[in-house]
């Protein structure tokens, strides 16, 4: 299924942003890939994800969707998913900001 950023698309916005120490971009991706296939896309409510890597290295960038801001705080609160935070913590820094969108232009 193609990823549709659209307003009122009936889904919410999880954006992560990823900070790591130079040299640890790659290793951080794929431990977010291998979480988003095998845990992440078999949640109630998942829709996609998306990861985009800043070209200075130091950064990545998690555009998640999902079907409600319920089932964000349902994986939030799972305890297996508090073993894959703190793996995630030991290597980056992240801000976590639930969002809508509210304006789409294209060409």
């Amino acid at each position: 299924m193609e990823i549709t950023i659209r307003e009122n698309a009936g889904v919410v916005t999880l954006i992560n942003v990823f900070t790591v120490e130079p040299g640890d971009q790659e290793k951080l991706l794929q431990m977010l890939k291998e979480s988003t296939e095998t845990v992440f896309s078999k949640l109630p409510g998942y829709v996609s994800a998306s990861f985009h890597k800043s070209r200075d290295g130091r950064r990545i960038v998690n555009y998640g969707q999902w079907r409600s801001p319920q089932d964000i705080e349902a994986f939030r609160s799972n305890p297996e998913i508090g073993a894959y935070f703190g793996r995630i913590k030991a290597l980056a820094q992240f801000e976590a900001i639930v969002c809508d969108a509210s304006y789409v232009d294209r060409a």
